[in-house]
């Protein structure tokens, strides 16, 4: 790896953390691209899934007395059916459709709700919501703008919707990180996998990011969280469907 690609994954890995520790999501998005431009598809989705684990891990425990324990409960009941599906199908995207499931993806929090209204809270929706937002986690490497559909309708304080979708994304990179893994150790192949510097540095960088957004979260209200996160994720979602059709 050149010392510049390094230092481009590093500095992504603050300010994407920094974005996340605001939003709870979108930082993600961005990471993902960044890596998936630099490395192989695999090595890109092992390698965000390890920063991701840390970033949502750091960002729940600092809220950790904010997550609703019940909907995470339900939510991975729900990962269950999708791990088992897509184990059964063993298929795995390449470059381009990756960038076309990063774009489409930030695009469903423009679904009206008279044409699906998604209410985590609601009865068998935090199990739908696991078994949806685990399959695409797991193909495209981020869901965040999905998940984010089930929580913006919510009654739930933006703390409480940070903390809570964290938790979920800890368990969602975790089976990411296994599902790109297992069938590159099981045929004894060989995977480019970054030096472990890079991630001694990526761990605080990803910490201290998350730490700094989640100062921003306090100074700002629930109504403009949601505003600024809705457009954040449009913009980013544009630009990905832009690189899958090769403008980029």
């Amino acid at each position: 790896m050149s010392p510049l690609s390094a230092a481009i994954i590093l500095f992504a890995t603050l300010v994407t953390a920094f974005i996340s520790g605001i939003f709870g999501m979108a930082g993600g998005l961005i990471l993902m691209g960044v890596l998936a431009a630099l490395l192989p598809v695999a090595t890109a989705m092992i390698v965000h899934g390890a920063i991701q684990m840390v970033s949502n891990g750091w960002r729940a425990w600092l809220l950790r007395g904010q997550i609703d324990r019940v909907i995470f409960a339900r939510y991975a009941a729900g990962s269950v059916g999708a791990v088992l599906l897509l184990v059964l199908l063993a298929w795995r995207p390449d470059k381009t459709v990756v960038y076309l499931l990063l774009g489409l993806t930030p695009l469903m929090v423009w679904v009206p709700r008279k044409v699906i209204d998604l209410d985590i809270q609601k009865r068998g929706q935090a199990e739908v919501a696991g078994f949806i937002v685990q399959a695409l986690n797991t193909l495209a490497g981020v869901a965040g703008p999905l998940l984010d559909l089930f929580f913006v309708r919510t009654d739930m304080t933006r703390q409480a919707i940070v903390a809570t979708k964290s938790a979920t994304q800890v368990l969602a990179h975790l089976v990411k990180i296994a599902f790109w893994s297992l069938p590159i150790l099981a045929a004894a192949g060989e995977i480019y996998i970054p030096p472990l510097w890079l991630f001694a540095l990526a761990i605080p960088l990803s910490m201290s990011g998350t730490w700094l957004g989640g100062l921003v979260l306090e100074q700002m209200s629930d109504i403009n969280f949601k505003r600024w996160m809705r457009w954040l994720v449009t913009v980013i979602g544009l630009v990905y469907l832009a690189r899958a059709a090769g403008f980029l």
